[in-house]
């Protein structure tokens, strides 16, 4: 129980020190004029209040992520509480940051365009096209995932739930931001907020035993801690996607000044959602044996189930399918609209006409569809990495900016060459990468990363 409530408490007071002076070290001028006022079209560019933006930021960014990834990550022990908090205050947060900042300072541009200013026109294309893929892939898994969700819970075919929840991927794709996303995300984010602290409140008055930490290896299969924890925690501590999100609400602030509460702030509330599932998923089953028991045979929905039941009542079951269906939802409606926006960045395409928009819309969904009636799983066991790899390259971009800035490059440097560490590590060594073994695939994450800082200077 200490090591959770220390960790909650280092992820508040990291948020306030640590995250103060990442924002002092980019800077923040709010004489500067935002995207959201000089570029006010009504559909992308809509200035809003920033704990609107931030809820919906939150969302955006979360979704089931730091729960699915967290219980995953329990299966490592109570290391996992190292990472959410490590990895949420000093990269996950800075990621965030200057994903967001960044788009701010160029007309809030999406993250491929962000990159290929910073790090040149071979990283743009490929970023251009790495994203695109990654968000089509989220929106898709989180067509069918909910899908079939409802259709155990209604018993209405899943094909019918997945024509219901295009329709709405397409309205919340098209639409103005603040007709659709604007009023009912803030709703939902405040639900999941509510749903974690209810579920760390019941831990805490009940007297679950957490665990403390302990850099023991917990996990039933032996899988190293290194680098997969660092994979399967990655919205609990830094994860690519949310690079794809951040220009969303780049396009509505209002001040630079509130950059840090929604970019970084949004980060830590995340971190400590991750935590509490966290310390659920060790806890609450009696031990880390018990929990993979629960694991493996229901899967993590299961786990979020029972535990929301068992600690608040029927309002925890209620909440439980309220986040398991509409969590996912929530990313994959801004994973399309994201992907809209990078393709019309990278092709000058003008948003403020709704023609337009369709215009790039309808071949994403229809490729959407299509790939909704086959089997990608092999290709989505790669989403982890090139997740994790996104988050690498945009600590890069970021680290680039602070450089020709003459500014503190390490904030973003450091985890750039840790997230490269890791990603490289993993890719040589996961039975979907070269399956290499880890003491050599560890050395060639080392070596790459060593490669790259040396570009880099």
């Amino acid at each position: 129980m200490t090591s959770f409530l220390s960790a909650i408490v280092i992820l508040i007071v990291g948020y306030f020190i640590y995250g103060k002076f990442v924002e002092r070290t980019f800077g923040i001028n709010n004489e500067n004029q935002t995207p959201a006022l000089a570029y006010k079209d009504g559909v992308d560019y809509v200035p809003m209040n920033w704990k609107k933006i931030f809820l919906i930021q939150f969302l955006n960014i979360a979704g089931l992520g730091p729960i699915f990834g967290a219980i995953q990550g329990a299966l490592f022990g109570p290391a996992a509480f190292l990472w959410i908090v490590f990895g949420t205050i000093l990269a996950g947060g800075v990621h965030d940051f200057l994903s967001g900042y960044l788009s701010m300072k160029n007309k809030g541009t999406s993250a491929s365009e962000i990159v290929g200013i910073y790090l040149g026109e071979t990283a743009r294309h490929i970023m251009r096209v790495f994203s695109v893929v990654l968000l089509v892939l989220v929106g898709v898994v989180f067509i069918t995932g909910p899908a079939g969700l409802l259709k155990t819970l209604t018993g209405i075919g899943t094909n019918v739930w997945i024509g219901i929840i295009i329709v709405y991927y397409i309205l919340a794709t098209v639409l103005p931001v603040d007709k659709l996303i604007g009023k009912i995300y803030p709703l939902f984010g405040a639900a999941l907020i509510i749903m974690a602290v209810g579920v760390g409140g019941g831990l805490i008055v009940k007297g679950y035993d957490i665990p403390n930490v302990t850099l023991q290896n917990f996990h039933p299969s032996s899988t190293p801690i290194f680098p997969y924890l660092f994979i399967t925690i990655a919205c609990g501590a830094i994860s690519g996607f949310h690079a794809t999100q951040s220009p969303l609400m780049a396009r509505c602030v209002e001040h630079e000044a509130e950059a840090r509460p929604i970019f970084y702030g949004s980060m830590v509330a995340e971190g400590i959602i991750a935590l509490v599932w966290a310390a659920a998923a060790m806890s609450y089953f009696g031990g880390i044996p018990q929990l993979n028991t629960i694991f493996q045979e229901g899967g993590a929905a299961t786990v979020v189930n029972t535990i929301s039941v068992g600690l608040m009542g029927p309002i925890g079951g209620a909440l439980a399918i309220l986040g398991v269906v509409s969590c996912p939802i929530t990313s994959g409606d801004t994973a399309f609209r994201s992907a809209r926006l990078t393709i019309a960045d990278a092709f000058g395409i003008n948003q403020d006409k709704i023609k337009n928009r369709f215009v790039i819309a309808i071949p994403l969904f229809v490729i959407g569809i299509g790939l909704t009636f086959i089997d990608f799983s092999i290709i989505w066991k790669y989403f982890s990495w090139a997740n994790q790899t996104l988050a690498m390259i945009m600590l890069w971009a970021g680290a680039a900016y602070l450089s020709k800035s003459k500014k503190n490059h390490y904030i973003a440097t450091i985890p750039a060459i840790f997230m490269t560490i890791v990603t490289f590590s993993y890719i040589m060594q996961a039975p979907e990468g070269f399956r290499l073994p880890a003491n050599i695939s560890n050395i060639v994450g080392v070596l790459v990363s060593i490669v790259l800082y040396i570009l880099f200077l």
